[in-house]
Parts: C-alpha cells; structure tokens; sequence
C-alpha cells in the first residue's frame, strides 16, 4: 500500500517536471498533478490493459516501445479529463512518459 502512495507521489513530481521542462505541458498545482496521476494510472489499469492485450504480438518486437507509445496515449487521454491538466500533443505526451519512466525507474 506505501509503494503505492510512494509510486502516486513520484508520478505526480514527475509530471509538474515535465511541464517545467516542456512548454508544450500545461500543470496548474501539486494537487492537479496528483488528480492527473491517478487518473493516468487508473486509464492504464484499464483502457492501458486492454491496448496491450490488442497490441501483445507487437511486444514481442517491441516491447519498451509499445509500452511506451500505451502510457502516450493514457496520458494523452488523461490531459483531456484533468481540468488544469494539458497536454498539446501526442509527441509531448510521449515525451511526458518518457519523463515518468525515467524518474520512476530512479525514485519508486
């Protein structure tokens, strides 16, 4: 259960990183990151689960990047439900979960 609060804390850093780092990434507060978080990471329990299991001949191939191109599209699906929460466009959410990946992988 705390890795879990741990892994929600850490995504919600990582993406107010991201929209310091991007501009094309628009964060209104540390609350907005944290209502976004976790509505990315229940879209990728769900929606997330169902695109892999639609895309798992293709994970064999590639499997970093399917993953990664999954997470761009909860991400990008996110941003259009979070009020105060936006993404412009695919190639920045892309670049958003890159983002969480790499901090996750280094903090949770």
């Amino acid at each position: 259960m705390i890795h879990l609060i741990v892994v929600w804390l850490v995504s919600a850093l990582a993406l107010l990183l991201a929209a310091y780092l991007l501009p094309s990434v628009e964060v209104a507060d540390f609350s907005t990151a944290m209502v976004a978080a976790l509505v990315i990471g229940l879209l990728d329990a769900t929606l997330g689960f169902l695109l892999r299991l639609v895309v798992f001949p293709l994970t064999w191939l590639l499997p970093g990047l399917i993953y990664l191109l999954v997470n761009a599209l909860m991400i990008y699906i996110a941003s259009r439900f979070v009020r105060g929460f936006r993404v412009k466009n695919f190639v920045a959410a892309l670049l958003v979960a890159l983002i969480i990946a790499v901090i996750n992988l280094l903090l949770a």
